[in-house]
């Protein structure tokens, strides 16, 4: 049975917490990273029906989406709406672990969750983020001494590709140098010119890791005075990013895509309208789980025959489809809570593969969506070929 802190390092070598916006409040809210946990329930929201029911199941950890705790407060008195969720979690031993701004820019993350359960294939990020700088780090050592050291340039952090570790190249060649006064050579002696049988490795870094990684060479390395370089790389863009932009295997009609989305989602009060030309062909779509509308000018710049979020505006919902001749990109707005919740299903299935069956993995099935009525106006016409900045479809 794995700890607490055991599936927080698992959940941050995911979501890692410097991704989250300055705004955001992420991480652990209340628990012992040294309590072990054998149930996890995940949910969209932290609010008193998902936070019963973990109490209710004998849950360890509630891993929500959405933050309790995201405008700054001063204390959590039990008599508080918020501060008497945080008491009854504690008193039942269930600790509390938020992913937010963190996870929808992660690859994958909340967007990948959506695109997915949508069929999209050929993803990208709609607003791509820089990697990560990097620097290389290029050292010069005895071939007999160069597996070591690049064991030990490992364990502090360099040669991470991806999903690999340990990622380093080499070659050999001959480095020569002359000892001098004061010196304390490992090989030859003072004032004579060596010449030894060299690797050049090159491992490339995260730059916050720079000074651990340099302290970690030094300590490995058999020279008393290492050569080496240090280069900073430059950054391109990445994997992570807010929104996905992909493709439909098949193309759909607007009104055929709109229904799709009813369909594959969360069913919600909410339900699903489109904004734009019903008859419309539909191939490029992007999305962003949710309130992703202050990217629907990137989305148009993307290519997206059409760009699904959550908690559109009006204003800039007529801009978009009104633009370039009354033929503008078409939107479809679906619920908040409808959005984010396929992330759920998909962070299930990276701890269940993760910890295996030391840990019951559940998803809350609970709609937190606020919104939980919808009645159409009675007078409310069909959708016409000819009504594209008014066409609605309910579902």
């Amino acid at each position: 049975m794995p700890l607490l802190g055991e599936l927080i390092t698992a959940l941050e070598g995911w979501f890692d917490p410097r991704w989250a916006e300055p705004w955001d409040a992420v991480g652990l809210v209340c628990g012992d990273p040294d309590e072990p946990v054998s149930r996890v329930l995940l949910a969209v929201d932290a609010v008193p029906g998902t936070v019963a029911e973990a109490v209710d199941a004998g849950t360890q950890l509630l891993i929500t989406h959405h933050p309790l705790l995201l405008t700054a407060v001063h204390g959590v008195p039990a008599d508080n709406p918020k501060g008497g969720l945080v008491h009854r979690m504690i008193r039942a031993g269930v600790a509390h672990y938020v992913a937010h701004t963190n996870a929808d820019v992660a690859s994958p993350g909340v967007s990948d969750a959506l695109a997915t359960r949508l069929g999209l294939v050929e993803l990208r990020p709609l607003e791509p983020q820089a990697d990560e700088p990097l620097d290389k780090l290029v050292v010069f050592v005895p071939t007999a001494n160069a597996e070591p050291l690049i064991d030990a340039l490992a364990a502090a952090g360099a040669g991470r590709l991806g999903n690999y570790d340990r990622c380093a190249w080499s070659t050999e060649g001959t480095g020569t140098f002359r000892p001098q006064s004061g010196a304390n050579p490992t090989i030859g002696s003072l004032g004579d010119i060596e010449r030894v049988v060299e690797s050049r490795v090159e491992m490339v870094l995260p730059r916050r890791l720079r000074a651990d990684v340099i302290a970690a060479m030094r300590a490995a390395h058999p020279y008393e005075e290492p050569a080496f370089d240090l280069l900073a790389q430059a950054r391109g863009p990445g994997s992570r990013g807010t929104g996905r932009v992909g493709q439909l295997p098949t193309t759909m009609t607007l009104a055929e895509f709109t229904a799709h989305a009813a369909t594959v989602l969360p069913a919600t009060a909410w339900g699903v309208r489109a904004a734009g030309n019903p008859a419309r062909e539909i191939r490029t779509v992007a999305v962003c789980g949710g309130s992703g509308g202050s990217l629907a000018e990137d989305a148009r710049r993307a290519g997206a025959d059409v760009f699904l979020t959550a908690d559109l505006k009006h204003h800039p919902a007529v801009e978009a489809v009104t633009e370039r001749g009354g033929d503008g990109m078409a939107l479809v707005d679906a619920a908040h809570w409808a959005t984010e919740a396929p992330w759920l299903d998909e962070l299930a299935g990276a701890l269940e593969e993760h910890f295996g069956t030391t840990v019951d993995i559940r998803v809350s099935r609970q709609i937190t969506d606020p919104w939980t009525l919808h009645i159409p106006s009675p007078a409310s016409p069909a959708p016409q070929e000819s009504q594209p900045q008014g066409s609605q479809i309910s579902t």
